[in-house]
């Protein structure tokens, strides 16, 4: 069964999950031939190897605490955190909290 994206104009509950976080999981919310945009799920203690997405990247740090790896360096993002990466950019992330991050990839047109 195919999963529901949001249609343009729709608007999507991003609040945290909070007491609901240990039912959730990762998921798609919209993809077009620009981006796509995921509700990223990230448990305390999971690992995300290091990997690397063509288009740019943008994670927002929705709930919870991660580390977020890039090449040589690690940052800790937090409820309300925001960042950018270039495509291309290897990256990991771990969960030192439960977490729930909005990940958007910019395509390249």
């Amino acid at each position: 069964m195919a999963q529901r994206h949001a249609q343009a104009g729709e608007i999507v509950d991003l609040r945290p999950f909070g007491k609901d976080f240990p039912s959730q999981q990762t998921t798609a919310i919209v993809k077009t031939k620009s981006f796509e945009a995921i509700r990223l799920v990230i448990p305390s203690g999971r690992e995300i190897p290091a990997h690397e997405v063509t288009g740019d990247i943008t994670l927002h740090c929705l709930e919870g605490r991660i580390t977020l790896g890039i090449a040589d360096t690690e940052c800790e993002l937090s409820a309300g955190d925001w960042i950018y990466l270039d495509g291309g950019a290897s990256h990991r992330l771990r969960g030192i909290e439960d977490a729930s991050l909005l990940l958007t990839i910019l395509f390249a047109q």
